[in-house]
């Protein structure tokens, strides 16, 4: 059948335009998983970075593998409106779980040669909007870029004993984080930490006004200072174990959600670097953890706390962690989740 001039130069007109919009595509493809650069960092580059010499943790998340679930609450008391117009921040309960957890990529660390605790937290809207966050105890993060993180895990990782002082000539940041890492107190509890989340956000609010943030969960208990030989006397899981004990016996415990306010000039894109102390905060409102269960079976086990999930009326700033941090979770998850058969949940009885 002869198909009419016109109609042949459409459809190879569309042909060409699918060809078009399919190689764009995929030089797109190529260029997020890095085949087109080399030296791109991907989440594949910063995972293998993770993966400790005795192999990944499979079934586990890549690194802060080792937690424990909670539940609770989150009271807002409606202070965060002015500043953002997102609906958890309007006075009210909020459901909320998480994850207490040690940054580590070894689910059997001990507790006490692990330095850095986090919580993951999800707060659910009434109408399905999320804000996911992933916090850490130390006030400022170890280096100023992604890129530089995986050189430290890199540095860390090897034999060569002059790799971290190398390391610390060429990101002279680090040196902050090293002196919180040698001289900071440990904790009895996790419910005793304070969580930051480090990386800067932006807050809308209902004027269309923005504002540059950070965010911390102030806990409401007095710590208990321990000695590096205290820590070991009580065992490599002592952590979990105290913080659901607290929990059953003391009843649930609190954090006081508090935003810090950038003024302008303050450094939104380098999370190494803290803020004067004299910045506008916050208080909006109180994390209320009310249950604890284990992992394995518990409501955080197949969450992944990706910073850039946000409800309207906040985004992510010209930090660049979240974006790289959202890539390697989801990487992550894909791994863990494909691997469910190496960390099997606890098989219920038949009655």
């Amino acid at each position: 059948m002869k198909i009419p001039g016109k109609l042949l130069r459409f459809e190879i007109g569309s042909l060409a335009l699918i060809a078009v919009v399919l190689a764009v595509s995929a030089t797109a493809f190529g260029y997020t998983a890095g085949w087109l650069s080399p030296k791109r960092l991907t989440p594949e580059k910063m995972l293998s970075a993770l993966t400790p010499p005795s192999g990944p943790p499979f079934g586990h998340r890549r690194n802060h593998a080792k937690g424990i679930c909670f539940t609770g609450m989150f009271e807002s008391t409606g202070n965060g409106v002015s500043l953002s117009h997102a609906k958890i921040l309007a006075p009210g309960r909020y459901p909320a779980l998480g994850r207490f957890n040690l940054g580590t990529a070894d689910p059997n660390a001990v507790d006490a040669t692990v330095r850095v605790r986090g919580m993951g937290l999800l707060i659910s809207a009434a109408d399905g909007e999320e804000w996911r966050t992933a916090m850490i105890n130390p006030p400022i993060f170890p280096v100023s870029t992604p890129r530089a993180f995986r050189e430290l895990l890199l540095a860390s990782a090897t034999k060569d004993p002059g790799a971290m002082k190398a390391f610390g000539n060429a990101n002279p940041e680090f040196a902050a984080f090293a002196m919180w890492a040698k001289t900071a107190p440990w904790t009895a509890s996790y419910a005793e930490e304070p969580y930051h989340s480090l990386n800067s956000f932006i807050f809308i609010n209902s004027k269309g006004e923005e504002h540059a943030v950070r965010w911390s969960l102030i806990p409401s208990t007095q710590p208990t200072l321990l000695s590096q030989s205290d820590l070991e006397e009580r065992g490599s899981d002592f952590l979990e174990r105290e913080i659901a004990d607290r929990v059953r016996t003391a009843g649930p415990q609190r954090w006081t959600m508090v935003v810090t306010v950038a003024d302008p000039g303050d450094p939104t894109a380098d999370p190494s670097k803290a803020w004067p102390t004299s910045r506008r905060s916050v208080s909006i409102g109180t994390l209320v953890v009310q249950r604890i269960e284990p992992e394995r079976d518990g409501p955080c086990r197949d969450i992944n706390f990706d910073p850039t999930v946000l409800p309207q009326g906040m985004r992510v700033s010209d930090d660049p962690f979240p974006a790289a941090r959202s890539s390697v979770y989801r990487k992550s998850y894909d791994l863990r989740t494909a691997e469910a058969k190496d960390y099997p949940r606890t098989e219920v009885s038949k009655p």
